[in-house]
């Protein structure tokens, strides 16, 4: 889950958000030229013609758990509902790549993966694994795509991704009671948020949650600190290597960095806790025990939503969300992406490529929840509340100025694996952030190492 765009007045656009809980709703309400339901909920009819497949088995595969698994689920059930195939979800690990290598090599390739890499699809178009979309799924691109969207699923000119998830990674979410309690008040500079933390933490409260045991969100804590603080200009350079990570913009982004990485006492569970908790958990501590959370403040994107719908606590009201602090001159707005690539020759998987790229798709994932479509055709009423709606048209609004997260535009070796590469460089930053120029040192070499190859 990881994207990048630069939008003007970012903070603007997330305040004075809806104080709805997160709830989904979904029925099968309406009919498709085939009579089939159409999933969206207000019986308007279906945006998209699928062809019958009574009987056919497909196999999609992503490294989606929990909720966002069962959410995703529904969009396959309405599929089958339509189509008359049987879809099966294939739970896949990080990286994903290696996943579907070993599935390859044992001749039982998914006929679709949901791919959260830019880098990935691009590996898996070059090992000639992906198979190129299909005119059905081409015209549901055009029709509800950006550009920018279409073309950051292609390779060398040919479209091998549609892309069905997005989410706005630059949040700051907050337990509200915490803040009251502290009387604190949502920063809107870095310098500010620094401030926040400390009044936070004298209330008797550990200020930030860091899910350090997955080494994304460390990339994803330095690339909204570098965009904000080096500007886009610098972002697309670095993220295509064109400086090393050796440059002094770098070094002022990790040191902006250690600036709370190097106060254990700000963070829940100090480094060595953090490098323990992941992802979820980071989120869940934050929404429970009552006045006295593990931590007040949770960074990630809007997907944290399907996490705290696991706790008692209400968006908009237990839960509350501002944007990730201006370190330079504006806020940044980071997003991620998954995009689904056929693996397989066949109508099927063809038709649930078409199937992901409408209208009619992501509306039944976008009523549930911690989800934002990059569909710009989706009416924004699908999302079930105003924090949801208000991230949804911020990403849509950004149209073609968006830009896909640093690390996933990297070779993944460097950018998406797991004890290894940025992921790993970050987790032992965060233990040791005095080391920047060994970590500068380290990535570079990695990178330099990645880039090559």
């Amino acid at each position: 889950m990881r994207t990048t765009l630069r939008i003007s007045r970012a903070a603007a656009v997330f305040t004075a958000v809806g104080a709805l809980a997160l709830t989904g709703c979904s029925d099968d309400g309406g009919k498709d030229e085939s009579d089939k339901s159409s999933g969206s909920g207000k019986g308007s009819p279906s945006s998209v013609v699928l062809p019958k497949l009574d009987g056919e088995k497909l196999s999609v595969a992503a490294v989606w758990t929990g909720a966002e698994q069962a959410n995703f689920v529904k969009v396959l059930k309405e599929f089958e509902k339509r189509t008359g195939a049987k879809v099966t979800f294939v739970p896949a690990q990080d990286p994903i790549v290696n996943f579907l290598g070993t599935k390859i090599a044992g001749g039982q390739p998914p006929d679709v993966a949901m791919i959260p890499q830019v880098g990935a699809i691009q590996q898996a178009a070059r090992k000639k694994w992906a198979k190129p979309v299909g005119a059905e799924a081409k015209a549901q691109l055009s029709k509800n795509y950006s550009k920018v969207w279409q073309d950051l699923g292609a390779v060398d000119g040919t479209q091998y991704g549609v892309y069905f998830k997005a989410a706005n990674k630059s949040l700051i979410w907050y337990n509200a009671k915490a803040f009251e309690n502290a009387g604190a008040a949502e920063p809107k500079t870095w310098k500010d948020f620094l401030t926040t933390a400390e009044t936070v933490s004298a209330s008797g409260v550990t200020p930030v949650s860091v899910g350090g045991a997955d080494g994304w969100t460390l990339t994803d804590w330095f690339e909204n600190i570098y965009l904000s603080q080096a500007g886009p200009e610098k972002y697309d350079q670095l993220a295509q290597h064109k400086i090393k990570w050796t440059d002094p913009s770098v070094k002022d982004a990790l040191t902006t960095l250690a600036q709370l990485f190097g106060k254990p006492s700000l963070i829940a569970g100090g480094a060595d806790g953090a490098l323990q908790t992941e992802f979820p958990a980071s989120v869940t501590q934050t929404f429970t025990g009552g006045d006295q959370p593990k931590a007040a403040m949770v960074f990630e994107g809007d997907f944290v939503g399907v996490n705290i719908a696991q706790t008692k606590a209400k968006i908009g009201t237990d839960a509350k969300v501002f944007p990730f602090p201006a370190v330079g001159a504006e806020s940044p707005v980071v997003t991620g992406g998954d995009a689904a690539v056929a693996l397989k020759d066949g109508k099927g998987a063809q038709a649930l490529l078409t199937w992901l790229g409408s209208t009619d798709a992501a509306q039944i994932m976008a009523e549930q929840g911690g989800f934002i479509s990059p569909n710009k055709a989706l009416d924004a009423s699908a999302y079930p509340n105003e924090v949801q709606r208000t991230m949804a048209k911020a990403l849509i609004s950004a149209g073609d100025a968006v830009r896909f997260d640093m690390s996933d535009q990297a070779p993944q070796s460097f950018g998406g694996t797991p004890g290894k590469g940025e992921w790993k460089s970050l987790q032992d930053f965060l233990k040791n952030p005095k080391d920047i120029a060994g970590t500068q040192a380290k990535l570079e070499s990695d990178a330099a190492k990645a880039y090559k190859s």
